[in-house]
């Protein structure tokens, strides 16, 4: 059963935490991964699969469509068998509670060549338009229409060109996994690479498609493979690992973040550096120190991976408000992004929106708790560090959306000393 929005955080803050705290698996992976298994007709296994609402609706669209899913929210194991698909139309109210609902249509077309999908939803973050996704698909030869449905027939699909008019993730995502189910060679130019891509390719090899990338702008895929069942353990959350920091920084609390994938992880130590954090790593852990002096307002600007993405910027906004001097948080892709800074302002930051993509935030601040709403996952997350920061009493509303991307998140901040109370 799908879980709701309900329910809200308690939070006293104003305190350090201590301890260490491990990273889930990655929800941005998991979902590609999870499409990916409709591909075969064998049995395929996913460990560290992290228990989030996300997940859960992902696994209930697959299973509207035929696939056999056991999962061990526990021992974090997933076992699906896609081995009778039934349908090529998923579930239209689950759906729209989730964007990655549209990588099935990928799917389906790799398996079957026939996909119908009602537009996701998801985070309101931003205009987010599906039209990357349907490039993408026609130039692999399907035919698509659309009103209240996305209705793709790809009988005519075969291997071709695709240039991605913008590197959306989900829609590279897409067409990776449209290709290496239909025949012959297809290049992919100008896509995504973010480590989430880079882990639906692995996926994809170990299941014995033809897949590789070529160079720095190109995927090349050698489609129509019958592909086998694998098992793949999916690799820490890098937005998690980059929350936690911004979280033990602003909190000036002395954290170890277990299990990270630190290639994945320069441009999160880069912004962490250059705000005077002080911390260390090695190959599995990342160690917070507390700061001997305050920290430095930086320009905090995400762009294409390998540079800081989208997710990361929010919880370094609550690190902004405790930095000396003006910081800038520069969100290039999404114009609802920001939503968080008014959130920010009642709590006392001094900070301004200055139009859709930029705010300005002044620091060092005392924030005061107050009562606030969550409106999206890494929002959500973003409120939780800045009560955790401030002095009081706060409330968090709508705390579903945290849900849908933090495996029990109250739970792992009280082993850390955060008083916060799930009601």
């Amino acid at each position: 059963m799908v879980s709701s929005m309900a329910g809200q955080f308690i939070i006293h803050g104003g305190k350090a935490l201590a301890g260490q705290i491990t990273a889930a698996g990655s929800k941005n992976a998991v979902l590609p991964l999870i499409a990916a298994t409709l591909l075969t007709a064998e049995p395929c296994v996913l460990d560290n699969v992290p228990d989030i609402r996300d997940v859960e609706i992902m696994l209930a669209i697959a299973e509207g469509l035929g696939s056999r899913v056991a999962w061990d929210r526990t021992a974090h194991r997933l076992e699906i068998d896609s081995s009778r698909l039934a349908g090529t139309a998923p579930d239209e109210a689950l759906c729209r509670k989730l964007r990655g609902a549209i990588l099935f249509a990928g799917a389906l077309l790799g398996r079957t060549r026939n996909a119908a999908l009602p537009y996701p939803g998801g985070d309101a973050i931003g205009a987010r338009p599906l039209d990357t996704h349907v490039h993408a698909f026609e130039a692999l030869g399907a035919a698509v229409e659309s009103d209240t449905v996305i209705r793709i027939d790809g009988s005519a699909m075969a291997g071709g060109a695709v240039v991605m008019d913008e590197p959306s993730v989900t829609a590279t995502e897409n067409a990776i996994l449209a290709a290496v189910g239909i025949p012959g060679r297809t290049v992919i130019s100008l896509g995504a690479l973010e480590p989430h891509v880079q882990e639906l390719v692995a996926f994809l090899r170990d299941m014995g498609a033809d897949i590789r990338f070529r160079d720095l702008v190109h995927i090349e895929i050698n489609g129509g493979a019958t592909l086998r069942g694998a098992h793949r353990r999916i690799n820490p959350d890098e937005l998690e690992i980059s929350g936690f920091a911004a979280l033990a920084a602003a909190t000036r609390s002395e954290l170890t973040i277990r299990s990270i994938a630190p290639q994945y992880l320069d441009a999160v130590f880069l912004q962490l550096r250059k705000m005077g954090v002080v911390f260390s790593h090695d190959a599995k852990d990342l160690r917070i120190m507390k700061p001997a002096l305050g920290y430095k307002n930086f320009r905090i600007q995400s762009g294409l991976y390998p540079k800081l993405g989208s997710d990361h910027l929010p919880p370094f906004a609550v690190l902004a408000t405790q930095a000396r001097g003006v910081s800038l948080i520069h969100d290039w892709m999404y114009e609802n992004r920001l939503r968080y800074i008014p959130e920010l302002q009642k709590m006392g930051a001094t900070c301004e929106i200055v139009d859709p993509h930029r705010a300005l935030i002044t620091g060092p601040a005392t924030l005061a708790g107050c009562a606030m709403e969550s409106v999206d996952i890494r929002s959500g997350m973003t409120l939780v560090i800045a009560a955790l920061v401030a002095e009081g009493e706060s409330t968090i509303g709508q705390i579903g959306h945290i849900d849908r991307g933090y495996e029990r998140i109250d739970e792992r901040l009280q082993a850390l000393g955060a008083d916060i109370t799930r009601v």
